[in-house]
């Protein structure tokens, strides 16, 4: 059978995408014709700011307002993110361009120009939507003749001082001048929008005579004499008493852009190169360690080999006596055996959401234009994975000859969800301290709550109950009745100073990755590059197993078998240098003033940290588990 050529092409073209580490995505949306004339409505999204990352409702400030407010349905990830989309008075029809449109007069009072002037003096930036498509401003690049960045959302205002003085005076962006790109197809007469841009301007509008709010023509932005607001020459002061008149023109451009890749222009990646270099860098940290692990793998099974062939010198048997001296004792049950079930339970749920999400993304399912998708998408993942959290911790605690497989049950459901639920509870309050739409409503809080203990908590116990009733895991050695007394250790196979030094290289194959990630949540930044994303958590996985395997046969070799929660904290310990980085982020690359944002940063990373130790020390559990299984299994005790 031949295949077509076109769906070889096609599959070629989604293979290098995703190597190259691009943001493939499909459309999340169906498209939307717009024919001459035909209304298009601006929705208002949140204000934001990097300096507080509290979002505010955009009509908590004294924006002109449409007759009645209506607010957009939004989804789980949506609200968590702090989005509030609501009808606006910006309302332009297809194709038809308009100039210095009024949309409203405002007079400030002492509080309304306090809470411009706040809003401004902490950059926050106005946030709109037109068909599904986030209002962007466009820059030139200094160093690029040709490319433009886009940021997303316009600032409220800015700070300056009138020539010849010194004082700071606050100024609005009461002037918006939008462009609407729409991509045409010449057979027919309707358009798909494919942009949304705006340039705001600070104008002192004049008028003559008295305010009309129908018939007044502005002297300073008028239509029939074609005079267009080009600059911010004239600006409006933010002052008690102050007149603030708000217009904006909106023109339309052709563009060659297809509707299906609009959102290119958005998650355009201009560093792939920094991105090659992180993935190589992490590739050299794998062959290192994987050279390591092969050297150990041979060295041990040659030695075993010899050994059953009596080829071996007495040197040579004195040598490599350590590991399998302590044979009695290295399936010896832990101490705390429970609370060890508990994390390599919680450890499988983590890691099967993450590597479900990691291939919907990368297979494009997770599209951009779906507001909040990932969010919801993880948090439901979560929920359905507390089947094989229940699993693994049961099959494990039978292992170490458990029997209430309940009580394990219980702890698995719900020690990570509690002490997560409780930070996030702390955190809501002080978001709701200032007022701040980033505060979950009580309705979404009871969703979240009604997810865990409706979903996930009963299937926890699901997963538990199939695996308790599996045969149990025999050990490839028997254990001994008296424990065997651990000889004096070197210095450098210390447990704290093993334990640290285990987990640098997790860390380091994923840093420049994290640089990436971090700045999209905190500098409200597009990241879509799920390509390079999933490589680098392949390599994650790699380097958190070989790193463990190969600081787990040194502590046997030095005939100490306390392995199990070493191999768990070994890898694990990244997650210390991952707030350790957080924290160097926040210092250089942040510009946090007040207090409660930076708990709430703090706060955040604490919850993604502990989520990292958990997801990482269970990767190098299973694979130490895998490992002394392995080498013990092809020992013949005697």
């Amino acid at each position: 059978m031949e295949i077509p050529r076109s769906l070889v092409l096609r599959i070629s073209a989604l293979f290098l995408l995703f190597i190259c580490g691009r943001g493939f995505y499909l459309p999340g949306v169906a498209p939307e014709d717009f024919e001459k004339g035909d209304l298009l409505k601006v929705k208002v999204n949140k204000l934001t700011s990097t300096k507080t990352q509290l979002p505010y409702t955009f009509y908590s400030l004294p924006f002109c307002r449409p007759e009645k407010i209506v607010d957009n349905a939004e989804n789980l990830g949506e609200v968590l993110r702090g989005d509030r989309i609501e009808n606006s008075p910006y309302v332009f029809k297809m194709r038809e361009p308009q100039m210095c449109n009024v949309v409203c007069r405002v007079t400030l009072d002492a509080k309304t120009a306090k809470d411009f002037k706040e809003k401004i003096e902490e950059e926050y930036r106005v946030n709109m939507i037109l068909d599904n498509l986030p209002l962007v401003v466009p820059i030139k690049r200094q160093d690029q003749e040709s490319a433009t960045m886009y940021q997303q959302g316009f600032h409220v205002g800015l700070k300056g001082q009138y020539t010849g003085s010194k004082d700071e005076r606050y100024f609005i962006h009461n002037h918006l001048s939008f462009l609407v790109k729409y991509h045409k197809d010449d057979l027919s007469e309707s358009a798909r929008i494919v942009g949304f841009e705006v340039k705001p301007f600070s104008v002192r509008h004049e008028y003559e005579g008295e305010w009309n709010e129908e018939k007044t023509r502005l002297t300073t932005c008028d239509p029939h004499a074609k005079r267009a607001v080009v600059n911010s020459d004239s600006p409006q002061e933010v002052e008690d008493k102050k007149e603030i008149i708000f217009t904006y023109d909106v023109d339309f451009e052709r563009s060659e852009v297809k509707w299906a890749s609009r959102w290119d222009t958005y998650l355009l990646m201009t560093d792939d190169q920094i991105h090659w270099f992180s993935i190589v860098n992490s590739l050299m940290i794998v062959l290192f360690l994987s050279g390591m692990v092969a050297m150990i793998m041979l060295r041990t099974l040659y030695r075993d080999i010899s050994k059953y062939n009596q080829l071996e010198t007495q040197e040579e048997a004195q040598e490599e006596t350590g590991w399998k001296l302590v044979h009695g004792d290295v399936f010896r049950p832990p101490t705390n055996s429970d609370l060890l079930c508990v994390y390599v339970g919680t450890g499988v749920q983590f890691f099967g959401m993450i590597l479900v999400t990691m291939m919907f993304a990368v297979l494009g399912f997770l599209s951009p234009s779906n507001r909040g998708g990932l969010m919801t998408a993880m948090l439901l993942l979560w929920a359905f994975m507390g089947l094989f959290a229940g699993y693994s911790s049961a099959r494990l605690y039978k292992m170490f000859k458990g029997s209430e497989w309940k009580k394990i049950t219980l702890k698995t459901a719900f020690m990570f969800p509690a002490v997560v639920f409780a930070i996030f509870f702390v955190l809501n309050a002080l978001i709701w301290g200032e007022k701040s739409s980033g505060a979950v409503p009580f309705g979404t809080m009871f969703a979240l709550v009604l997810l865990w203990f409706g979903i996930s908590v009963p299937l926890v116990f699901v997963g538990s109950f199939v695996g308790f009733k599996k045969q149990v895991i025999e050990d490839p050695v028997k254990t001994n009745k008296i424990p065997r007394q651990i000889p004096e250790q070197a210095w450098y196979m210390d447990p704290t100073f093993s334990i640290l030094i285990g987990g640098i290289l997790p860390f380091g194959a994923v840093f420049i990755e994290l640089f990436f990630i971090l700045t999209s949540i905190w500098l409200n930044q597009f990241y879509y590059i799920f390509g390079f994303l999933f490589i680098v958590f392949l390599i994650l996985i790699i380097t958190c197993a070989e790193i463990t395997v190969v600081l787990c046969y040194f502590q046997l070799c030095s005939e100490d078998y306390l392995w199990w929660w070493r191999s768990y904290l070994t890898s694990g310990s990244s997650a210390l240098y991952l707030f350790l980085y957080a924290t160097f982020y926040f210092f250089t690359k942040l510009e946090i003033t007040k207090p409660v944002s930076g708990v709430l940063y703090f706060g955040y990373m604490s919850i993604v940290s502990y989520a990292f130790f958990v997801l990482t020390g269970t990767i190098g559990f299973y694979a130490c588990f895998w490992f002394t299984r392995l080498i013990y299994s092809s020992v013949k005790i005697d």
